[in-house]
């Protein structure tokens, strides 16, 4: 069965509307704006119920129940529309007086200037030419990494890059934050991403596994959110296995997590050191092959390269054998337990969930191709309820896909390029006929073409243009980038060392962002657009990312805040302001909102009128759109019970993966022909950058910065709910009980936490729920510099080490960082992150 992909979404999302189409957008956005009632919309967070009075929210509360467990994600929405935003488009004072000389020292602390939308548009249209003209397309980065909106129509991803493309061209980004290094090693290991695929069905795992391990994941936090719409099947199918008594629940984890406590004394937690989980499973497999416990079989029938394997586990190649008591020193966790855990995985069915943080760090790809290899010596991939997953964490993957229809997007695609004569010169073929833009009757012609650059290595792409580094077999050459167009995300947040950062951004002569909130992003920027929030226009979703569960429409619920736009209209007038006939192919011909809303719904109802005997509840769009609820589909026998990578094990040669040799590769061939000494043929154990086992250790506490309970990255920083978690007014941060002690620190203490790359405020929380040496700041928060560089808010990227993962993947490593904290002494400075900037 065929999944969708998470980064191929990024190419099927929907075309922009013309700019000639703006006002009927405007009208139609109010067709039956409700000013007293409830509206049903959608989130990333789910299906919600939006209370309006007198034109404002009120309230909102989950949809659906699924579940009993809350997520309070959910009742906040006029936080989201009413707080923080940004009113007018606005223009960075020195920016405005001199363009060719802006000042970009300045950015963070200049004064802004209100400006009429007509000329913000007509200024980054003339900054973003005399780029091209200067630089070429390789002047021009532009960024979309974030979580934008969960609708089809309004994705400012898709916007962005489709303006970009056609207008000229830009560098874009490779990979993401979240999983960096697992995308770039599992097509290696395993043939697919895996990070973004659907996991083996709960209810196979629930009738089948004897042994449930949660590994480097805290899915209870995590299950709140999906990059669509949350179905809440996940958090439902966690209850249920709670209630299940003949499982044994093991979660590894250096912090006793919310999904840890969830389960109590139902679940064995097993905390190592943060970073050695390679050598605690090289421990396992070393005890599994010396006892020959292992399945010979599986390796013998469905893998490759073992063989070179053997020798560095035994020892062999470099005068180190990997047994138990060898990884005992350096994960902390003794000989006995892990030669125990061996022995319980491979005599029980295990399903071994594996989560996204132990590849977020210093040689991130290693633990991924470790635990692939311990899984094949325990032989279980492929069985009902047995080997590993790495998707069961995040957006309910295991939910089991449903029957139905999917809403379409529209690509990007190869679509060619106009000049600022009108001409289309692109890689595709199209040009203007009688006032309208045809597909495939123009000329091809030869252009600049796009490339991109791995998405964590920004920073150090702005600081040294030129500059060639490695990436997965190839060279890649830094381009000159002096033109930042950021819509759809907020990389002063999630991007590693801000304080380098902050340097980087300073090479650049523009920097452009679609923003509805005054966020650090956007206070650094160049020129700002006020954005919509999702709740201010119309759009259309599914939710479940791998169950495809229902329809939703997102009704527009309030009016549109003060002058903010929607992405759509932003860059369709841009495209009408670059070249003259740009905004033709752009907006297909001055499509609106309610036109490819409704091309999308229709083209769902045409799938399900066109699966023979299958009953639906789909009605016309016209319809839908006025009852105002989901369209739910329902799994089918064969998704229940479906299990991840069956058809691989039942017939490997029918059914090969998609490696060179069609078999999961122990050893890499591939790879080793690379002739990376940071990641070579086959799984090892790397010494981390900066680790609590190192010899000479840059600061005292190891820290790991997780995704937050109760945000989705930044999103919802900005809301009431930030009282349900703030300690002395900041990010709180989790330390040992023996540790605060030692430090004089007492719970609700204001510290400061720091290393070489910068310094924070935080607020202790001293707990028993981690392990001592380790401390815990959940990443996301909104950065708020004072004049020293000190964040005042607690934003642990500040810390963060903005080194690759390797050389094959150039990951970000947010987890492999050594902090200092102690008690805050003086007086605690202002907190200014959701207050507006300075004014002119």
């Amino acid at each position: 069965m065929k999944r969708r992909n998470f980064l191929k979404g990024m190419a099927s999302l929907p075309l922009l509307s013309s700019v000639s189409a703006t006002n009927l957008l405007a009208d139609n956005a109010k067709k039956g704006l409700v000013k007293d009632g409830v509206v049903t919309t959608a989130a990333h967070w789910g299906i919600m119920d939006v209370e309006v009075k007198d034109g404002k929210i009120t309230g909102s509360k989950r949809h659906l129940n699924f579940t009993k467990e809350p997520n309070v994600l959910l009742n906040f929405t006029g936080d989201m529309v009413y707080n923080s935003r940004i009113k007018y488009p606005m223009v960075r004072k020195s920016y405005l007086e001199n363009p060719d000389s802006p000042k970009p020292e300045l950015r963070g602390v200049d004064e802004w200037v209100r400006v009429s939308y007509e000329d913000a548009i007509k200024l980054v249209a003339k900054e973003l030419k005399k780029t091209r003209e200067q630089k070429g397309s390789g002047g021009v980065f532009a960024a979309a990494q974030g979580w934008k909106s969960a609708g089809n129509m309004h994705n400012s991803s898709a916007w962005l890059h489709r303006f970009m493309e056609l207008s000229g061209g830009f560098i874009g980004s490779l990979g993401d934050y979240s999983t960096g290094a697992g995308q770039i090693i599992m097509p290696h290991v395993l043939g697919s991403l895996e990070v973004y695929e659907q996991q083996t069905s709960y209810p196979v795992v629930f009738e089948n596994s004897k042994v449930i391990v949660i590994w480097g994941a805290d899915p209870i936090a995590t299950l709140r959110v999906s990059y669509t719409t949350n179905d809440d099947q996940g958090l439902m199918y966690f209850e249920k296995l709670k209630e299940l008594k003949d499982k044994k629940i093991i979660i590894i984890d250096p912090v006793k997590s919310y999904t840890a406590q969830f389960f109590g004394d139902g679940a064995t937690w097993i905390a190592p050191r943060p970073n050695t989980d390679v050598a605690m499973m090289l421990g396992m497999a070393h005890y599994l092959y010396v006892s020959k416990k292992y399945d010979k079989e599986f390796i013998e029938t469905y893998t490759t390269g073992f063989d070179k394997f053997v020798p560095y586990l035994l020892g062999e190649t470099d005068k180190t054998p990997k047994t138990p008591e060898w990884a005992a020193k350096i994960c902390g966790i003794d000989a006995k337990t892990i030669k125990e855990l061996a022995d319980t995985f491979v005599s029980n069915r295990t399903q071994i969930m594996c989560g996204w943080a132990m590849q977020r760090a210093h040689h991130g790809e290693q633990p991924y191709w470790m635990i692939t290899t311990l899984a094949s010596m325990i032989g279980q991939i492929g069985l009902a309820g047995g080997g590993i997953g790495f998707s069961f964490h995040y957006a309910n993957g295991g939910a089991p896909t449903c029957k139905g229809a999917v809403l379409p997007g529209v690509s990007r695609g190869s679509t060619g390029r106009f000049n600022d004569k009108g001409e289309f010169i692109g890689t595709a073929t199209g040009k203007i006929v009688n006032g309208k833009y045809v597909e495939g009757e123009g000329i091809v012609a030869k252009d600049e073409p796009s490339y991109a650059i791995p998405v964590a290595r920004i920073a150090d792409a702005l600081l040294n243009p030129g500059k060639v580094i490695d990436h997965n077999g190839k060279k890649i050459t830094y381009p000159d980038i002096d033109f930042i167009y950021w819509a759809g995300g907020n990389p002063f947040s999630h991007h590693q060392d801000l304080n380098k950062l902050t340097r980087a951004w300073q090479k650049a002569r523009t920097v452009v962002i679609n923003e509805q909130y005054w966020t650090a992003s956007a206070k650094m920027a160049d020129i700002v657009f006020p954005i919509t929030t999702p709740y201010e226009r119309n759009d259309i979703t599914m939710s479940g990312d791998y169950s495809n569960m229902h329809i939703v429409p997102m009704k527009q619920v309030v009016e549109k805040f003060y002058e903010a736009k929607d992405d759509y209209q932003v860059f369709a007038d841009l495209s009408k302001a670059y070249a003259k006939d740009l905004v033709l192919a752009y907006s297909d011909n001055g499509k609106d909102e309610f036109d490819w809303i409704k091309s999308f719904y229709n083209t769902a109802l045409e799938q399900v009128k066109n699966i023979p005997d299958f009953y639906h509840e789909m009605k016309e769009f016209d319809e839908f759109w006025a009852e105002n609820k989901p369209y739910t589909f329902a799994p089918t026998m064969e998704s229940e019970a479906w299990v991840r990578h069956a058809e691989f094990r039942e017939d490997p040669i029918l059914n090969p993966l998609g490696t060179p040799s069609g078999l999961i590769e122990i050893f890499s061939e591939t790879i080793d022909k690379m002739g990376y000494d940071d990641c070579q043929g086959h799984a090892m154990w790397f010494e981390p950058a900066e680790w609590l086992g190192m010899k000479t250790k840059a600061a005292e506490f190891h820290l790991i910065n997780p995704h937050p309970e109760y945000r989705l990255h930044s999103q919802l920083s900005n809301t009431a709910l930030r009282d349900k978690y703030a300690v002395a007014g900041r990010e709180p941060i989790w330390i040992n009980e023996a540790d605060a002690k030692a430090k004089g620190i007492k719970n609700g203490d204001l510290v400061r936490v720091f290393n070489k790359r910068g310094e924070i405020l935080a607020g202790a929380v001293v707990t028993k729920n981690i392990s001592r040496g380790v401390v815990r700041l959940c990443e996301g928060v909104w950065y708020d510099p004072d004049a020293n560089g000190l964040c005042k808010n607690g934003a642990a990227n500040v810390l963060v080490n903005d080194i690759p993962s390797s050389k094959l993947a150039n990951a970000p490593i947010c987890h492999s960082n050594l902090v200092n904290v102690e008690k805050f002494k003086g007086t605690a400075p202002e907190l200014t992150a959701f207050k507006d900037p300075k004014f002119a």
